[in-house]
């Protein structure tokens, strides 16, 4: 999601085109107030990927955002007012082929909830989310994608599995204010994980208190951890110990570096001793098994050559840009 002003038509476009780069596939900006929506149809021109508005308990923006050819809403039909309001969102949307995303927050959940659960629950995002959901349905609207965001892991995992039995729709996973890099790095790839490894989830949203080039390259890094999506170069290095006798960490940070971004689906192996390093080595496209100033280079499973610690990196990227 971005982070600028959407009226700052300039800075946003080029935050969009940040995230495209570092592999992003459907982008969120706010939309607060008209003037807003009436930058839309101009950032949409000038990105790759779909746009979502995302709008809360204004009807008109809606419907001036759907009217500027955003690709999605995000936006909860029972805080939008009466009725009628809500049908004209539906019918336009329904028109424009425009899904709506319903998305429930711990943070934000109905008072009669949570004075009946005492607090945010599992059961009290579900129901929140069904009642939005049924809104849409009774308009015979279906077009439906549903999040159950929260802070809390657990609670976030729970509210997601219980979902995912009670209706059909997409889901859109996240963890909610997760925090910096490091937290919620490791919130994010729990909760997230843990839901994409039983087949629950959709699209997913990384939220970290950072630039959102880094939640779309964690995002990136979970779904290629699961094997859910093969692109990019998946870096495999030892943890170090004692064994160790060339610069592992320096080695294995250069070549992440190196590689970040590149657009080759294969996997690099940056190890440091003669007990793991050779199978490790091996098992990857390309690897360096690595001890006291040298090592041997591994292509496709085969010894290639020996290289010296010092001409390493130079040496494999030459070998990654021939990789075939």
């Amino acid at each position: 999601m971005c982070t600028t002003k959407t009226t700052d038509v300039y800075p946003t476009l080029n935050e969009i085109r940040n995230m495209e780069v570092a592999g992003c596939d459907i982008v969120r900006v706010t939309v607060m107030d008209e003037p807003s929506a009436r930058c839309l149809s101009q950032i949409r021109e000038g990105i790759r990927i779909p746009l979502v508005a995302d709008i809360h308990f204004n009807y008109r923006i809606a419907l001036a955002a759907l009217d500027e050819g955003v690709d999605k809403l995000r936006i909860n039909p029972g805080n939008i007012g009466g009725r009628s309001r809500v049908e004209a969102v539906v019918t336009k949307a329904h028109d424009k082929r425009v899904p709506i995303r319903i998305g429930v927050n711990a943070g934000s959940l109905e008072k009669d909830l949570l004075d009946r659960h005492g607090h945010p629950t599992p059961e009290g995002l579900v129901e929140s989310a069904l009642r939005h959901v049924r809104i849409l349905e009774e308009m015979e609207f279906h077009d439906i994608v549903v999040s159950l965001k929260a802070s809390r892991v657990p609670l976030m995992i729970e509210a997601y599995r219980i979902m995912s039995q009670e209706r059909d729709y997409p889901l859109h996973l996240g963890v909610t204010e997760a925090g910096p890099m490091e937290s919620g790095t490791i919130k994010s790839a729990i909760g997230v994980g843990t839901l994409l490894s039983e087949g629950i989830g959709d699209t997913l949203r990384i939220s970290l208190a950072a630039d959102p080039v880094h939640e779309v390259r964690i995002g990136k890094r979970i779904l290629q951890s699961l094997g859910l999506r093969n692109e990019g170069v998946n870096v495999v290095a030892c943890p170090s110990c004692g064994r160790c006798e060339i610069d592992l960490i320096g080695l294995t940070e250069k070549v992440e570096e190196a590689t970040r971004g590149l657009d080759k689906n294969l996997t690099v192996a940056v190890m440091g001793c003669a007990v793991n390093g050779p199978g490790e080595a091996r098992e990857a496209d390309i690897g360096y098994a690595g001890g006291r100033g040298e090592g041997l280079l591994f292509i496709k499973g085969q010894k290639a050559r020996k290289i010296k610690e010092q001409d390493f990196l130079g040496e494999l990227m030459r070998e990654i840009e021939s990789f075939r």
